[in-house]
């Protein structure tokens, strides 16, 4: 008989890539579907990111396609260090990057070196889906941390203080946010990096969507505040949101110095499973991160306009609030109201993913439940679409509603 591992027991599936490989399948089926789950820009990767990479398959190029440093290659690596050092105003050394196979692996990576069965693990909710499963697999501990529509989603420090513990090893901060598009303020930053002091906690920064912030909000880096602050942030970024490559898959990892330890023991784990990301999409990473940056302004002010639309539309629904995302590229409004309520079939839907699955079959559009993300009755959208797929999406969701008694 067959026995799986015990540490799977708590494990979920992932909601948003079910989601979207539900949505996958029925167009393959002919269905037409507009399908808001995944978060992935729909542009193409910038014309001068592939040339990069087509030039390097050339006929006269040596060396592509062989293993790299299990780290990535030294030429990315000073990029990489170069562009946090810049944004986040530390000293990053190449030595204390590490490159991985997407941002996602990047946190993983980080988990498995730094937790220790029954650390704890502070988690803002709403948030990304993976933060808590990639604790448990960790044997940690994920705690999570509610916060309200109306404070804009944002954690308080006081929230902070109280759910700290002898146990409690870090904080996870995504800003932008993953699922809300929150955007924490300044001084929201700054009354968390006091409390992250004087609790010596460690944070992790999430910082994938920081490119992507609209109507006058400010990304502010934590590690920014002072070079106390930069030696307890691990910093979490990559290319795939910023300039369309999420198939690319590369996320990385930088330190300061006072944190070179944990690096290398993220190194020595990717060492032993993936070992280096793929040696071509470093090429096209190093040329994303050097070359020109307009394209990261064109893609950011679409999402704006998309952002403008969607949040509009959506508000247009009756009893459905939302609140205004200011980064990233999603929506998160609360839908609560209609679960509960029976179909034209005479099904109740009981839960926002029963709402979310009927919307599907019922509506030919796909969004994801919020209960995923820690906040049940609310569903994420990714605007990172077409404003055709907005406007037509975002009208079937509101037809099918309607239907609901």
């Amino acid at each position: 008989m067959l026995k799986l591992a015990s540490r799977l027991d708590p494990i979920k599936p992932s909601i948003t890539l079910a989601v979207t490989a539900k949505a996958a399948r029925l167009k393959a089926e002919g269905v037409d579907v507009v399908s808001f789950g995944a978060g992935e820009p729909d542009f193409d990767t910038p014309r001068h990111i592939k040339d990069a990479a087509l030039a390097a398959l050339g006929h006269d190029a040596s060396g592509v396609g062989k293993y790299t440093d299990v780290a990535g290659t030294l030429a990315l690596r000073k990029a990489i260090a170069a562009e946090m050092s810049r944004v986040h105003k530390a000293a990053i050394d190449p030595a204390n990057v590490l490159v991985s196979v997407g941002a996602k692996h990047s946190l993983y990576n980080l988990f498995m070196a730094l937790i220790d069965p029954g650390d704890e693990v502070l988690v803002p909710a709403p948030y990304w889906v993976s933060y808590p499963d990639m604790v448990m697999l960790a044997g940690g501990k994920p705690i999570a941390l509610a916060t309200k529509a109306e404070d804009d989603f944002a954690v308080t420090a006081q929230q902070v203080a109280a759910a700290c513990t002898p146990k409690t090893r870090a904080i996870v901060l995504n800003n932008p946010s993953n699922p809300t598009g929150a955007v924490y303020t300044r001084a929201q930053i700054e009354a968390l990096a006091e409390v992250v002091v004087a609790k010596n906690l460690l944070v992790i920064s999430d910082d994938i969507y920081r490119s992507l912030v609209y109507a006058g909000a400010e990304y502010v880096s934590i590690a920014a505040l002072s070079p106390e602050l930069a030696d307890r942030t691990v910093l979490i970024d990559g290319v795939s949101k910023t300039y369309a490559m999420t198939g690319w898959r590369i996320g990385y990892t930088s330190v300061t110095a006072a944190l070179a330890p944990l690096v290398k023991a993220m190194s020595k784990i990717q060492g032993q499973s993936t070992s280096n990301p793929s040696h071509i999409a470093q090429v096209a990473t190093l040329a994303a991160l050097t070359g020109p940056q307009d394209c990261v302004e064109t893609m950011r002010k679409a999402f704006d306009e998309r952002r403008i639309a969607m949040v509009k539309l959506l508000r247009a629904i009756p009893h459905v609030s939302c609140r205004e995302p200011k980064g990233a590229f999603y929506a998160f409004p609360d839908l609560g109201v209609y679960v509960g309520k029976t179909t034209p079939e005479g099904k109740t839907l009981a839960t926002d993913a029963e709402l979310c699955d009927w919307l599907l079959d019922a509506g030919k559009v796909a969004v994801v439940p919020g209960s995923g993300f820690g906040a049940p009755g609310h569903v994420r959208l990714s605007y990172a679409c077409s404003m055709q797929n907005i406007e037509n999406g975002v009208g079937r969701m509101a037809r099918a509603l309607a239907t609901l008694r």
